[in-house]
């Protein structure tokens, strides 16, 4: 198996990595790793080859850089082939109010990442795995994106967006033989989280988020929010009312606008 993952070198990005590495036969794996942070991205691609025997590749960038990310992915394609499985998980979290002029910059980053990034990602992939015929592109959304999160403009809007451009990729690409793959965590325990200032139900531990989300890959299925139980709460809060929706979430506590 082939894979190629952003936002690889700390939180769900390294759990992913190990759950693939953990779940395939020793030396069977290729995993392509991609992130900004070249001295954390090499501990993780040198961790997992020593533990498992498989191939790993860092490649260093910026999902934000469309270059930086064609230039991994043709390294990638010449040496390997086309991945069968490319997962867009780099992704920021800050807390954002659109009164801060010098919040501006930190939506622009928020929607550059979490939107762009994921075009990028796949981008480079995309005529490789059509001339194959087959592949899976998975898109790291979040349950932020099914309601608008007060004190979290960019992040909640980011993920809407995430959202329905996976749903319109799923629908272009499905003649192709290419699956497309929504996946919305709810909180998981990761440094996008540690500052957040409110509870967080049902808050999973990136290692058992990161093999909960491989299921549901390897299952095929087009849509997905883990843990269950968030998919009941992301229900529940996509059928509120705007007026209940509005009194309920008035008051609650914000993320930090500082990152």
């Amino acid at each position: 198996m082939k894979v190629f993952l952003t936002g690889a070198s700390s939180g769900l990005g390294v759990a992913l990595a190990r759950a693939y590495a953990a779940g395939e036969a020793p030396g069977t794996l290729t995993l392509g790793l991609f992130a900004r942070r070249q001295e954390a991205l090499d501990e993780v691609a040198r961790e997992i080859g020593a533990a498992y025997g498989h191939t790993v590749v860092s490649y260093i960038g910026d999902v934000r850089v469309p270059a930086d990310v064609q230039r991994a992915g043709a390294a990638f394609l010449t040496r390997f082939g086309p991945p069968d499985i490319v997962i867009a998980n780099a992704g920021v979290s800050r807390g954002t109010l659109t009164e801060y002029a010098e919040d501006l910059s930190a939506f622009a980053t928020v929607f550059e990442t979490n939107v762009m990034g994921m075009v990028h990602t796949f981008q480079p992939f995309l005529a490789a795995m059509r001339t194959r015929g087959n592949g899976t592109l998975v898109g790291i959304a979040s349950v932020a994106g099914f309601r608008g999160l007060p004190g979290s403009g960019a992040y909640s809007a980011s993920k809407a967006a995430a959202i329905s451009y996976l749903e319109s990729l799923r629908v272009e690409e499905q003649a192709q033989g290419i699956k497309v793959v929504t996946l919305c965590p709810g909180y998981i325990a990761t440094p996008l989280t540690a500052k957040n200032p409110y509870k967080m139900p049902f808050l999973l531990q990136p290692d058992a988020a990161a093999v909960r989300l491989l299921r549901v890959i390897a299952a095929g299925r087009k849509f997905a929010v883990v843990p269950w139980q968030m998919a009941i709460v992301g229900r529940v809060l996509r059928c509120l009312p705007r007026w209940i929706y509005d009194r309920a979430f008035a008051n609650v506590k914000r993320k930090p606008r500082v990152s």
